[in-house]
This record gives structure tokens, sequence and C-alpha cells, in this order.
């Protein structure tokens, strides 16, 4: 053990050092090559350094071993139920909301879609009486608040709106409910005339249709996607695409976080990497956006644990993959169906002046060559990327 005694005793006090990131590449490269005494070794260096209490670094040397374990071990189906099912315990739309809103307190990860998705759809809006937005995010409508004051502003009337929004977790509906009427007691005070529809009755996006929507002629569409297309599975994502083309939005907003667990997802070490560098970069963010005991935080990380679980040792499950692409990615899908929208002046300075409100390390960066949209960039790494679109 001479090479791990120089290992722990040389790179873990260094902070700036991301033996963790080394290390666990060093892992996945030796499962991609069955080189068992290899994996042996490294596993048990990654054993005595991580912990889910400690720094960065060692919260992701934790996250990551379990889903190598489970991989190796062939148990992360089995163990990927366990963790959503204790999770679902404690699932409650008090606790999600305390989590959310808190997230959204602190950094502008979940912020920066709704302000430029918003900006884009009430200049899709302008005019319009008769109003429908189609939500397929798990956003818990906390974007809408903000939309429906801009609307109560308006110069000219104030308009009807309808909210559709799809939901695809059975346990998420019962929390719907609650939203659903916090909506309309909060449209009621802004003396906007609203209407509340939670869709439910399916389980996979693949299975919605347009029909669900029930649009009629008079209304002017808006469909928002907010992390919805990693939901799918990568063959099912152009046809989800044409279905809401078929609904004739005036404009369909989309936002993506910028990372590619897709196209290679059959190469495990690529793939291993992609997950590795994004997820990196979450953590670093939650460990700089939140206090050291934030309970908001552990919750938020334990989640994250649940998706690299679930990416790296479930296989091709069935269900919801979250097999993301990047920013150029979906803009070649979408260009199947859509035009690209640019984001007005208006929008852009709405969304710089929330990144102002959030701790240095936030910036702003224009879309180029061939993709379009907005980045958003944590230490000058994109890392969420908002787009809108239009027929």
């Amino acid at each position: 053990m001479q090479n791990s005694n120089h290992f722990l005793h040389q790179g873990v006090p260094n902070a700036t050092n991301k033996w963790a990131m080394n290390l666990l590449k060093e892992c996945a490269k030796a499962i991609f090559e069955k080189d068992s005494v290899k994996i042996h070794h490294i596993l048990w260096m990654l054993n005595e350094l991580a912990s889910p209490y400690g720094d960065c670094e060692q919260k992701v040397a934790f996250y990551f071993l379990q889903a190598l374990f489970y991989k190796l071990t062939e148990s992360g189906k089995r163990s990927y139920k366990t963790l959503v099912s204790a999770a679902e315990k404690w699932h409650s739309f008090d606790s999600a909301r305390k989590v959310i809103l808190k997230f959204q307190e602190v950094s502008p990860w979940t912020t920066f879609g709704h302000v430029a998705s918003n900006s884009a759809i009430l200049e899709a809006f302008e005019g319009k009486s008769q109003l429908h937005i189609i939500d397929i995010s798990n956003t818990y409508c906390t974007q809408w608040p903000t939309l429906l004051e801009s609307l109560a502003t308006r110069n000219d009337d104030t308009p009807h709106l309808k909210l559709s929004v799809v939901v695809t977790d059975g346990a998420r509906v019962s929390v719907m409910e609650e939203i659903g009427f916090r909506m309309r007691k909060f449209a009621r005070l802004m003396g906007v005339s609203f209407e509340f529809k939670a869709i439910s009755t399916f389980s996979r996006l693949s299975d919605l249709n347009a029909d669900k929507f029930e649009v009629k002629e008079d209304e002017a569409v808006a469909v928002n996607c907010i992390g919805t297309f990693r939901r799918l599975e990568v063959e099912e994502r152009a046809e989800f695409i044409q279905m809401i083309q078929s609904v004739q939005p005036r404009v369909l907003t989309v936002v993506e976080e910028e990372a590619d667990f897709s196209s290679n997802k059959d190469e495990f070490s690529k793939c291993f990497e992609e997950c590795l560098k994004f997820y990196s970069m979450f953590f670093d963010m939650l460990e700089e956006s939140f206090g050291p005991t934030s309970n908001e935080r552990l919750m938020l990380e334990r989640e994250c644990s649940r998706s690299i679980l679930k990416l790296l040792a479930c296989g091709e499950d069935d269900g919801e993959s979250e097999r993301r692409e990047k920013g150029i990615q979906w803009c070649n899908r979408l260009l199947e169906a859509f035009s690209p929208a640019s984001f007005s002046e208006d929008a852009i300075d709405d969304v710089k002046a929330l990144l102002k409100r959030y701790q240095a390390g936030w910036s702003l960066l224009p879309a180029s060559g061939d993709a379009s949209g907005l980045y958003m960039t944590w230490k000058q790494e994109p890392v969420v990327w908002a787009s809108a679109w239009k027929l």
C-alpha cells in the first residue's frame, strides 16, 4: 500500500487538488479495462477518503464511489429503488417548497431559466387576451407568480391565463393540487383571471399527446419545457418535439443543464467523465452557496446522488432516463420543427440583473456558432442553457 499512503499524504491536504476527480477517473478506466486489481486498489483509497459530510471533494468521492460499487455488484436498480422509496416517505409540499425556495435564494441555477423563459413568453403574449401556458417541467410552478405579476400590470386589459401543468410523478399529484390552490389565490390577489389544470393521467412523458391540453382556437399558446427533454429516452425526443409542434405554440421555451450523457452512453468511461465533470461543478456551487450545516443543501446533494446512481449503475432502465444533452445537440433536434427566437435586449438585461443579485462566479454567455440561446456559466463553465423557439 505504499502508493496509497503516498497519495493520502500528498494529495488530500491541498484544497485545490482535484484528487476525487483524478481517482474516480482512474477507477472508471480500470472498470472499463476490467483491471480487477486496480479497481480494488482505488476503491480502497476512495473508501478511506470519502464522506457525505466532508468538503466538496469528499462528497463527490462518496457519491460516485457509491455508484461505482453498485455498478460492480450489479445492484444499482435495487439500490436506486430503495433510495427513491426512502426519499418519498419524507416528500411533502412543505419540504419541497422549502428546498426550492432556499435554492433560489442562494443560487440562480433555476431562476435563470425562469427569468429567461418568462421574458420570451410575455413578449409572445403581447396584445393577446386568451393565454394558455402548457408547463411540462418539474419546477412546482415557482416561475409563474412573477409572470402573473407582469400580466397584472399590462397596459391593456388584463388577460385570462390558463395554466396546464403536466405531472408524471404520482407522488406529486397531491402536491400539485396544493400548488393549484395557492396559484388561484395569488391570481385573485393580482386581479388576473386564472384557470389551473394538472394533467396527470399517465406515468411517462412519451405517452403525452396534444389532446390532453384541450387547446382552444382563440388561445395564444406557450409551451414551457424546463428540464423536460432529458427525461425522455433519446429515441423518443424527436417525436415529442413534433407533438409540441402540433399544438402550434407562439413560443416554445427550453431550459436544460449543459451536459452530454446521451451520445456516449454506450461508452461507460466517457459517460462517467462527463457525469463527473458536471456534478463536480454542481457540488462546488452548492458548497459555495449554502452554509456548511444547511439541511436544504444536504437534500439537494442526496437528490444528485440518486441521479448519479441511476445514470451510472442502473443501465438502460425503464422510465425517466435523465440522459442530458448539450445546447448544440438540443438545437439540432429542435431545428427539425422550430426556428430559434432571439432573446430581446430587455430579456438579456433582466437575466444580467438577476445574476448580479448572487455571489461572484456567475456570468452570462450568448450562444455562438450553430447554437442559439443563452448560457449561464459558473466559474466560466457553461452549466445551464436557455432558449426560445417559434414555428
